[in-house]
């Protein structure tokens, strides 16, 4: 189902911290993805074609929100100025990407903290939308589970008919983490990203998953949606298309490399007419 998806994806897996083949500095696309848990720059060719990337574990973001503008700006001019050097070239534009539903003040922190980094941004696009590109899905529900939210959009005939965003995510896991081993937030984070204790916890973040997959049902149905699509860092877990499948009771995929899904899309997303 998502072999060509794949494919794509690991090729920007694959050029993460590389030094890329030539390319036109006047045409680079770029994507700056502020997560809760990541903050990633993605750079492509006017093609598509993955060049290279930087990725940095951050908590400047809660629950969608940027809550550390100053920390934000500074990861952001970081890894712009990692790139840069590794590039010889400047990144003039980019694109940000939000939570569905985010609007006003909210919504523009995002823009504020890429210009304020030295990059013009020159869009933003809802985070599911962003992943639905790379993913090449004109039908169906692409859920972006996130640090701190997981956000939903509806797709069909290739548009976005609707979206939603829940304040449910990869930080949750965490807590629960934390409740059930009674160790802090921050070790339980670290137990999190090691892929190694993903099959011992994976019993104590179940009901989480399943709370993300019973809020996606709910917001599913009544469009009669037949598959669904997840991304993000927090659906890393081997299992956990399986739980939203049976919670949803439709057809649910996961792609490879799901953290870096939407950081592409972003940078697609960066189009100058």
């Amino acid at each position: 189902m998502l072999e060509k998806a794949n494919v794509y994806i690991k090729s920007f897996a694959d050029v993460l911290g590389a030094v890329p083949k030539p390319f036109d500095p006047d045409k680079l696309k770029v994507g700056v993805d502020l997560g809760t848990a990541n903050i990633c720059v993605a750079a492509l060719d006017e093609n598509d074609v993955p060049l290279t990337g930087e990725i940095f574990a951050a908590s400047v973001v809660k629950d969608g929100l940027v809550v550390d503008y100053i920390g934000a700006v500074g990861i952001v001019k970081n890894l712009k100025a990692q790139i840069e050097r590794r590039i010889n070239a400047e990144l003039k534009f980019g694109a940000g990407a939000i939570p569905p539903g985010t609007v006003g003040k909210n919504a523009r922190a995002v823009a504020n903290v890429i210009e304020a980094a030295g990059i013009e941004s020159i869009n933003l696009v809802d985070e599911p939308t962003a992943a639905a590109r790379v993913l090449g899905i004109t039908d169906g529900a692409v859920v972006d589970v996130g640090g701190g939210t997981t956000g939903i959009s509806i797709l069909k005939d290739g548009k976005v008919i609707d979206s939603y965003d829940e304040a449910t995510g990869g930080t949750h896991m965490s807590l629960v983490i934390a409740g059930n081993y009674r160790v802090s937030f921050e070790e339980a984070e670290r137990m999190k990203l090691d892929s190694a204790n993903h099959r011992d916890l994976f019993h104590v973040i179940k009901p989480v998953i399943e709370k993300m997959a019973s809020i996606t049902r709910r917001f599913i149905t009544p469009h009669n949606v037949e598959t669904v699509y997840v991304v993000g860092g927090a659906s890393s877990f081997d299992g956990f298309e399986e739980v939203f499948a049976n919670e949803c009771g439709v057809a649910t995929y996961k792609p490879e490399h799901a953290l870096l899904v939407t950081p592409l899309g972003i940078a697609m997303y960066c189009e100058r007419s």
